[in-house]
């Protein structure tokens, strides 16, 4: 099998993926801190994705309850509910929900919904060759986090911290970073929106359109099918 090519290059750094999508669930970021003179540089990366918040924005702020936190903690878009309001992309304070024009509905990263719920660990840990990637029950992972915390400030990292421990009422998927929030480009303090009252006359006609709309493209899929059917 021939190895895939990349086609939208960037020119910034190696990130060809630029930034999160409706398709790009995963996004590692290639930060260069190069001082004028050319010594002491050093390359920073962050495997970007969605962070699963114990308060998560997108979740309170749906309004047709597409989006839901499931028994393991993670928060997926049920593709069947979603309508496409949009909302859920606005409030996302990492930016990480998007639209597609192609199917009319939000998405995201599941952590890897259906893995986890088999006893599999997420794609992404599984296939990450250095071990920086690790799934397991939030205790664990926090001991080894604050453990390789203390290790590097041993060693002199001072600004080396741990990111998501209290942001966004704690998130599930947390990053032991080696320098400020900011320079990763994560909010210190994150604004999580919280659950909306459609209570004006022009949001619930929106919702409604939108519903209407998701239910009139069910029905012609479904007559599609039917005339398939027939034609067969």
């Amino acid at each position: 099998m021939p190895y895939p090519v990349a086609f939208n290059f960037t020119g910034n750094s190696y990130d060809n993926t630029g930034a999160l999508s409706a398709r790009d669930w995963r996004r590692v970021l290639f930060i260069e801190q190069i001082n004028y003179r050319r010594v002491g540089s050093r390359w920073l990366f962050m495997s970007d994705s969605c962070k699963h918040c114990s308060d998560a924005a997108c979740l309170n702020v749906c309004p047709v309850e597409a989006i839901e936190r499931t028994d393991l903690g993670n928060v997926v878009v049920r593709q069947d509910k979603c309508v496409g309001t949009k909302l859920c992309n606005k409030a996302c304070p990492y930016g990480v929900i998007r639209f597609s024009e192609k199917t009319r509905t939000s998405h995201k990263c599941t952590l890897c919904n259906d893995r986890i719920h088999n006893g599999l660990g997420t794609a992404c840990s599984k296939a990450c060759p250095t071990g920086s990637i690790a799934f397991g029950e939030i205790a664990e992972l926090k001991t080894k986090a604050d453990a390789r915390l203390a290790k590097l400030r041993s060693l002199g990292q001072g600004k080396a911290n741990i990111y998501g421990y209290s942001q966004a009422g704690g998130l599930k998927v947390f990053y032991l970073l080696m320098d400020k929030p900011e320079v990763y480009g994560l909010p210190e303090s994150p604004v999580v929106e919280q659950k909306r009252k459609f209570s004006s006359l022009g949001t619930k006609a929106s919702v409604l359109l939108a519903g209407l709309t998701a239910l009139i493209r069910l029905r012609e899929r479904g007559g599609a099918q039917a005339s398939d059917g027939k034609d067969r």
